[in-house]
């Protein structure tokens, strides 16, 4: 994680790190709020704040995450996977709220889970290096410390409305390129009565917006930070991803590169356009107003991989040529019997006409499965992210993962398919990039968060195929 390639284009000068209290500051503040009867070296009578907080831990920390920990002023952080840029930020804002009384701290992600995550390690901190200093029992989002600081955690929503009534010191904002360009223009001005400033880290999508002009704003010091750098990563694990992605993907993952030639699939407008808008009085699971209905209903399923990540179940609805997403959840480390019990509890609650599931890697035994349950043999259909053949009249074509990604993209534009105002929802479309190899025009799609989406395709399809005879193998 050695950040080799550290672009520093100059931060300002407001107080913002740990570093940024003169000695006699410092010198009040060991004795008003360091532990009381604590003997020997602590956090207020170190002569490094950082070195302490690394042998406290029991850590070593690399020279970038030093460098970048002590860094005045705004950041922004740009970083391959698994680098370490979330621990390193933890640890800043840990350090920042415990050396810097009477500040407010606000950590903000497009979605809860994303905020939530980053607090967790910055409380942790706290609790490994000054447990006495907490006040009060923490939250899922909030922590108080004695000398007046807080921490909160909150996500962000589409537009950042919801946050625009605090008063901070610290802003950081978690994977920001993932973050709408609104949600800056909402919070910026949080920062203005305290002389704020704000930690920006993410790895990068594209070459367009907010987070990626930072890099060329004289306000921010930058950081570049190549997951090869990284000693916990080994070679092995980088070449066995150099194999599975395109050289772009790669270069966009782990080397955080900002791309041109990887754009958005689905446009924020054409999102926004689908969306139905939130209502107290609603018959969806999903908490927008859907008409009462008796249409057909269609599940797409996208299983987790043998590595983990997630399972997607999206039911949409069908009346006339309008399909509405009717619910949606996501399972996290769940057997795949869980998974197959999963979609015959939906599959009793809904009665689908048709369930479409992927049906590569750990998919094929679930299908396999679910192919000689009797409620659901005549139902299921695998769509993998290969290839398909489907017929209509004796002719054979191939389906694959891209026919599936146009057609949600076709209903989307003609206003065919509504949505949910839900973050994780949302997160998930706008996520999705596509590349286009200039020698062979070959269109490759994929995302970050694309697990919502890759359920939603499936089931999109199914109610374009309802004419179609979809050939299970």
């Amino acid at each position: 994680m050695n950040s080799k390639s550290s672009e520093k284009k100059g931060g300002n000068s407001k107080p913002n790190s740990l570093q940024s209290n003169s000695s006699s500051k410092l010198n009040i503040l060991r004795k008003k709020y360091s532990v009381t009867g604590e003997k020997g070296e602590n956090l207020w009578n170190a002569e490094n704040a950082v070195d302490y907080a690394e042998q406290k831990l029991g850590i070593n920390l690399d020279d970038w995450q030093k460098e970048y920990i002590n860094t005045k002023g705004n950041t922004a952080v740009r970083a391959g996977r698994q680098s370490g840029k979330s621990f390193a930020e933890s640890l800043r804002v840990a350090l920042f709220a415990l050396l810097n009384p009477k500040t407010q701290t606000l950590i903000i992600g497009a979605v809860d889970r994303q905020s939530v995550e980053l607090f967790e390690k910055v409380k942790s901190h706290i609790i490994a290096l000054a447990k006495s200093n907490i006040r009060g029992k923490p939250t899922l989002h909030k922590i108080e410390l004695s000398n007046g600081s807080k921490v909160i955690a909150l996500p962000c929503g589409r537009t950042g409305y919801g946050l625009r009534n605090y008063a901070i010191h610290k802003l950081v904002v978690d994977e920001a390129h993932y973050v709408p360009e609104e949600v800056f223009v909402a919070v910026r001005p949080m920062l203005a009565t305290t002389g704020g400033t704000i930690d920006l880290l993410s790895t990068p999508r594209g070459n367009k917006g907010f987070f990626h002009d930072c890099f060329s704003d004289d306000e921010f010091t930058t950081f570049h930070v190549f997951s090869r750098d990284c000693p916990r990563i080994t070679e092995e694990f980088l070449a066995s991803e150099r194999k599975r992605m395109t050289k772009l993907q790669f270069s966009q993952e782990y080397e955080a590169e900002f791309l041109d030639q990887l754009q958005q699939f689905f446009s924020k407008d054409l999102v926004d356009s689908c969306i139905l808008p939130q209502s107290s009085d609603t018959h969806s699971e999903v908490g927008y107003s859907l008409p009462i209905i008796a249409g057909g209903y269609f599940l797409g399923v996208d299983f987790a991989g043998y590595g983990g990540d997630e399972n997607a179940f999206v039911t949409l609805v069908n009346q006339r040529e309008r399909s509405y997403v009717k619910e949606f959840e996501t399972s996290e480390k769940v057997s795949a019997w869980e998974t197959v019990n999963k979609v015959i509890e939906l599959n009793e609650q809904h009665n689908y006409k048709k369930i479409g599931v992927d049906d590569g890697g750990l998919g094929t035994p679930i299908l396999d499965f679910m192919l000689e349950h009797n409620k659901l043999r005549r139902k299921v259909i695998g769509l993998n992210n290969s290839k398909r053949n489907i017929s209509r009249d004796g002719r054979e074509k191939t389906l694959m993962k891209n026919d599936m990604y146009g057609n949600l993209k076709i209903m989307m534009e003609r206003g065919l398919i509504k949505i949910p105002d839900d973050p994780d929802f949302i997160r998930s479309l706008l996520s999705i990039q596509i590349e286009i190899n200039e020698e062979t025009k070959k269109e490759i799609i994929f995302g970050k968060y694309s697990h919502i989406t890759e359920a939603l395709i499936r089931a999109a399809w199914l109610v374009k195929a309802k004419g179609l005879r979809l050939w299970v193998r």
